[in-house]
């Protein structure tokens, strides 16, 4: 496990179930490129009893001829081909009864979701292959991977027919935090600053393909134009590439994902609806929950209201960043990114990257604040008088009696609160006071890459919180 960086929590829950007294079947989801079979792979040493990785838009034929290839392989056998998924687990049963050694038997089969093509038959046979046997026998551990997070979700663990509840263990593999990836940096021999790793975080999130990718001899500006902006460059493609592989018709998905990436405040449904030109009802629904299943955009409900009144809002860095400034077709200079920066365009990118990276480090802000130990709900909240056009993206209500309202400023230096912005952040907090009617106490907190300058408006502030705290673990 040397080669796995972070990941402390996946770990000490892989070491738990692997030493329990009954047959485990492990689900692993989470978005695209993300690690999913590396943390398995490490953490089992590449141990397996048996492994098997579905081929994308493979025949069923290839995929049997897959199966057999990787069970001749691991058994040392010859065994033959079969021609339906029934005599294929029937093998793999013969199989796993012939192992005599001791211990688990780490059966690993990945991108599971690519396997069940349409009348394959492939659930059905995997379904009986747990219930009438693996299920039974405590020294199986069965690991099920995929990319394809709505499927796993709807046909393995919210599954209604046989493998209904048959799931034992699941983790969902979240892209690193700020903390990771600066341990993944560091290994790679990669130096850069809090300040440029805030910046890489804020194009590629915290996605480990991604940031393998980097290379050590060249500045953050130049990596960046090279996997971007130079012709056939790695990352320039992966965009369509991401959400063909996970959604059967993702065409609707990458609109909603694109005029979400256009509003920096969010959407709500019906305004989602009025923008995508998508009727409303089930087919959005669906799509919405795929999106969100998948990491790509997070429901952020609105603080003191109904259900009905959630916001929609990107928080795939990746896609954020290629609709910006690599979809729109008119860059043809490689040196793209290092032009632009410090530009308006870019400023208004950084600045709605800024607040997105803050709100998915929550946790680190709520230690900073001292708060870890205190039951909060996040939320945010839209003046309903669209004329005052106040809106506050971070809204922390503690059972303390106290609610944080959050205000998130990108900067190259120290943030200076003037007078103007003085008193359109005490007009913030006091409208939101009000306009809510709540009886708590309201904090305001600074969230700035390098704190809040000393003169006569800071006292205004009850707490601030730098990109430095961040970097918590």
């Amino acid at each position: 496990m040397d080669n796995i960086i972070g990941r402390v929590y996946e770990i000490e829950r892989l070491t738990d179930y692997i030493h329990s007294d009954k047959a485990e079947f492990l689900v692993v989801y989470g978005r695209r490129r993300v690690g999913k079979t590396f943390l398995i792979k490490q953490f089992f040493k590449e141990n397996f009893t048996f492994y098997l990785t579905g081929a994308e838009n493979a025949s069923k034929k290839q995929q049997l001829f897959n199966f057999t290839t990787a069970l001749n392989k691991c058994s040392g056998k010859e065994f033959p081909p079969v021609d339906s998924w029934q005599k294929a687990f029937v093998q793999l049963e013969n199989y796993i009864q012939s192992v005599k050694t001791r211990g688990r038997k780490v059966i690993f089969i990945d991108e599971l979701p690519w396997l069940d093509n349409a009348k394959s038959g492939f659930l059905s046979a995997f379904e009986h292959f747990w219930n009438s046997y693996a299920s039974s026998q405590k020294e199986i551990f069965l690991v099920a991977c995929g990319s394809a997070t709505s499927w796993i979700m709807n046909k393995i663990i919210r599954n209604r027919g046989g493998l209904h509840n048959r799931v034992t263990r699941q983790i969902f593999l979240q892209p690193f935090t700020l903390f990771e990836t600066e341990l993944f940096l560091k290994s790679k021999k990669i130096v850069l600053s809090r300040f440029q790793i805030a910046q890489c975080y804020m194009i590629m999130g915290g996605i480990p393909y991604y940031l393998e990718q980097l290379e050590k001899k060249y500045s953050l500006e130049q990596n960046i134009d090279i996997l971007f902006f130079k012709k056939n460059s790695i990352l320039r493609n992966e965009f369509s590439k991401i959400y063909s592989s996970l959604f059967k018709f993702p065409d609707k998905h990458m609109k909603i994902v694109e005029i979400l990436a256009q509003k920096r405040k969010g959407l709500l449904r019906e305004e989602i609806v009025k923008w995508s030109k998508i009727p409303d009802g089930g087919g959005l629904t669906t799509i919405l929950e795929e999106l969100e299943l998948c990491g790509f955009i997070n429901v952020n409900n609105h603080f003191s209201t109904a259900n009905n009144n959630k916001f929609y809002q990107i928080i795939d860095f990746y896609s954020l960043f290629y609709i910006h400034f690599v979809k729109t077709g008119r860059v043809s200079d490689k040196n793209f990114w290092t032009n632009i920066i410090n530009t308006p365009s870019h400023n208004a990118w950084a600045g709605f990257s800024f607040e997105l990276l803050s709100q998915l480090h929550i946790d680190q802000i709520r230690k900073k604040l001292g708060i870890s130990g205190v039951i909060t709900y996040t939320s945010s909240w839209r003046c309903r008088d669209k004329d005052k056009g106040v809106q506050i993206d971070i809204i922390i209500d503690r059972n303390d009696h106290v609610i944080n309202v959050c205000e998130v400023k990108f900067s190259r230096k120290e943030f200076v609160i003037t007078k103007e912005y003085d008193k359109n952040l005490r007009n913030k907090v006091w409208t939101f006071a009000e306009s809510t009617r709540t009886k708590k106490a309201v904090h305001t907190t600074m969230i700035t890459t390098y704190g809040v300058k000393r003169n006569e408006y800071r006292n205004n502030i009850q707490s601030q919180v730098t990109l430095d705290d961040l970097f918590a673990f």
